[in-house]
């Protein structure tokens, strides 16, 4: 073989050593490409689920604070609308304590009163004597029906007469300009036991606080139409 034959073999040689690199290189190339492609998407999918969490937790947040917002403006809401409520009943109480005044005015319907409620006082108590407590306008007409409620006391429960002793300390006084914030007594009296361990309180006031909170249900559902607890 001559020198014109080696150096063509020699040149076919190296023609086939760079076309094996060059496709060698393509293929390098192409892999390395799609791998990055790959990565690149990998990467992509990753922030975009991070995004997507992001989100999610950012959402989830404002609906709980929407949530809690507008528990609270409920809340407050009902607040209101109970104390308005109770703003109503109260002012019903009040009226009907102005009106527990007049009825001490009507001299012969009161002394018919302080009578019976001397011997319902009485038949709580079941005491042979006891202390009777009133206003000091009051004694005069307390005085007078003394007798007659014992009697019909002794009569309804078939005992002896109790021994009845009034008190020199007397109720307070009807509520007045002059004493607008101070304790007041609209009427009745107060029955103790002699050594004061029993009381019954019956007067106007305390008669109208227990009818006020035995009917409280009743009134508030004739006002509102509901019963509340």
């Amino acid at each position: 073989m001559n020198d014109a034959d080696v150096s063509k073999q020699i040149q076919q040689m190296v023609r086939f050593i760079r076309q094996e690199a060059e496709e060698k290189a393509n293929e390098i190339s192409v892999s390395a490409e799609e791998e990055f492609n790959i990565e690149k998407l990998q990467l992509v999918e990753v922030e975009k689920k991070k995004i997507r969490q992001e989100y999610e937790k950012k959402e989830k947040q404002v609906e709980v604070r929407k949530k809690i917002e507008y528990s609270m403006q409920l809340n407050a809401s009902r607040i209101k609308v109970l104390q308005a409520q109770d703003d109503v009943v109260n002012s019903m109480k009040e009226a009907a304590s102005k009106e527990l005044l007049n009825v001490s005015h009507h001299h012969h319907v009161y002394k018919r009163l302080l009578k019976d409620l001397i011997v319902q006082s009485l038949i709580r108590l079941k005491e042979p004597t006891v202390l009777l407590r009133c206003r000091k306008d009051d004694i005069y007409l307390v005085e007078s029906v003394l007798d007659s409620a014992k009697e019909e006391y002794s009569e309804k429960l078939n005992v002896h007469a109790p021994e009845i002793t009034v008190d020199s300390v007397y109720l307070p006084p009807a509520p007045s300009h002059y004493n607008a914030h101070g304790p007041f007594c609209s009427g009745g009296v107060v029955l103790a036991s002699r050594d004061g361990k029993i009381v019954c309180e019956n007067t106007l006031d305390a008669r109208l606080d227990v009818v006020f909170r035995k009917k409280l249900p009743e009134i508030r559902k004739w006002l509102f139409g509901q019963v509340a607890a």
